[in-house]
């Protein structure tokens, strides 16, 4: 008796003895330095791989919330408790989210819904931490905002008032251009070049500071305040003292990007899929300098010089981007048969004429993001009404191209009517068609993306395209946008 007594005992102690083993390894899945990258404070979920998502109609008593993701093990709960979720502590708005600016270098997230207010989520302590803007500065819905990452500044157009907005946060001042049909604003991170549309039209506008009792420049069509103006708005074009407009041969620009050095602007002209007709029909890329762009840039010289040092005619652009060598231009071409087709056009520095043209989703192109394995993901809206959904091909909203191979597919990988039908069906239980993409980032080095795909949340890997099981990941509510909290750069996602 006194034999099994003891070895009962021993048996405990060995296991006291596996359990303190154990426990003094660090066997914790969420141990971290006291540092994260370059620096950044270790936030209170202690996850270093985060996807921050915002939701829309997420309960019965908010319109508005947001939600991180585990993008290192691809859950929405901690590890020890399955019923859990990662809030953003106090984040909830009236209206429905409609975009984020991403800005992980500053470690913020800018979240601007449509009750017309601008938040700011802390990535640092995982909270919102203050509204940017209230409702009241605007007059109306603004179709096209931008709010840099210093957050001094914000631009804003508002097509249905007519105006084009330029708040100045760190004043408290608010200036109002009267620009009827501005309805995008294209701004540099450095929001040195502040560029404007007007739709139906082929005009592009931009900012100009003028210094202290500065006489506003012939050209200007707005400048604010009247008694003292500190901005004027004025056209490309006019940079002449006496304000005479040589405008570039624009058609119908739609939007305009910049260069990873920042010297020039893409200014994309969409043409025929933006209403364009006869000679306003031909989409293009123009390169244009962005010195004679900026908002100091006050014209003096007699002479005309025009900012824009090349066109380059594309089937399609309403986005852009580059890495540096070759420019990335997607959009959509009319075909013989009436349908609108996506296009993805490539030229390398220089070309006068894209050097390949590749086939990719239908629908208004909005996002492009480069990723691991030399993979280029372009996003898409309203897909469903194309060239592919009438010919019975993949008309899903996202698509991949290799930039090495030089080969463009659409995501997922499937043909209506047929089989394999996507993987994992948002709530409409549609096996052939997500819906629209709002929202992707990149989750750097992890060879995987995440999206807002047909308001919900699915994240794919680089290698193949194929996609994640998104059992784990998915959200309550609509999922509207994500972003990648923890990118080295802004510039990344």
């Amino acid at each position: 008796m006194k034999k099994f007594v003891s070895a009962r005992w021993l048996a405990a102690l060995l296991l006291l003895a596996a359990t303190a083993l154990v426990a003094g390894c660090g066997d914790n899945p969420y141990h971290t330095t006291q540092y994260n990258y370059a620096g950044r404070a270790i936030p209170p979920s202690k996850l270093t791989e985060r996807v921050l998502v915002v939701l829309g109609n997420s309960s019965a008593l908010t319109s508005g919330a947001a939600q991180i993701i585990d993008a290192q093990r691809d859950i929405r709960f901690n590890v020890y408790q399955p019923n859990s979720t990662f809030p953003i502590g106090g984040f909830s708005t009236t209206g429905l989210p409609l975009q984020l600016f991403n800005y992980p270098e500053q470690q913020i997230g800018v979240v601007f819904a449509n009750d017309r207010s601008v938040g700011t989520i802390s990535y640092a302590t995982e909270a919102f931490t203050s509204a940017t803007l209230a409702s009241s500065v605007f007059a109306t819905l603004p179709t096209s905002l931008f709010v840099p990452s210093d957050r001094a500044f914000a631009y804003a157009a508002e097509e249905t008032s007519g105006l084009f907005l330029v708040d100045d946060l760190g004043a408290g001042v608010q200036y109002n251009f009267s620009l009827p049909g501005a309805y995008r604003v294209a701004v540099n991170p450095a929001h040195t070049v502040v560029l404007i549309m007007t739709r139906n039209t082929d005009n592009v506008y931009r900012l100009l500071r003028l210094n202290t009792g500065q006489t506003p420049p012939a050209g200007a069509v707005d400048c604010q305040p009247l008694n003292l103006p500190v901005y004027c708005v004025l056209p490309v074009g006019s940079s002449q003292a006496n304000g005479t407009i040589s405008e570039p041969a624009f058609h119908r620009p739609q939007y305009a990007y910049f260069s990873p050095d920042g010297s020039q602007a893409y200014i994309l002209s969409c043409g025929r899929e933006c209403g364009g007709t006869g000679t306003d029909a031909q989409p293009a890329i123009h390169f244009a300098n962005t010195a004679s762009l900026r908002t100091d840039a006050y014209p003096t010289s007699a002479t005309y010089t025009t900012p824009i040092v090349q066109t380059v005619n594309v089937p399609g652009a309403t986005a852009a981007i580059s890495d540096g060598s070759t420019v990335y231009v997607a959009g959509q071409q009319l075909l013989s048969d009436g349908y609108f087709s996506g296009v993805l056009s490539v030229l390398p520095s220089g070309a006068t004429a894209p050097s390949g043209t590749y086939s990719i989703s239908d629908g208004t192109h909005t996002k492009m993001l480069f990723a691991d394995d030399n993979t280029l993901w372009i996003g898409s809206q309203n897909c469903a009404s194309g060239e592919r959904q009438a010919k019975g091909q993949n008309y899903n909203c996202l698509s991949v191209f290799n930039t090495s191979a030089k080969t463009a597919n659409v995501v997922p990988n499937v043909t209506p009517g047929g089989s394999p039908t996507v993987p994992n069906p948002n709530e409409n239980l549609d096996p052939y068609y997500y819906g629209s993409l709002t929202g992707i980032c990149w989750v750097e080095g992890q060879h995987k993306i995440y999206t807002a795909y047909g308001g919900q949340v699915h994240a794919f890997h680089t290698a193949d395209s194929s996609e994640l099981d998104n059992t784990d990941i998915t959200v309550q509510g609509t999922a509207i946008d994500v972003g990648y909290m923890d990118a080295s750069t802004n510039v990344a996602n």
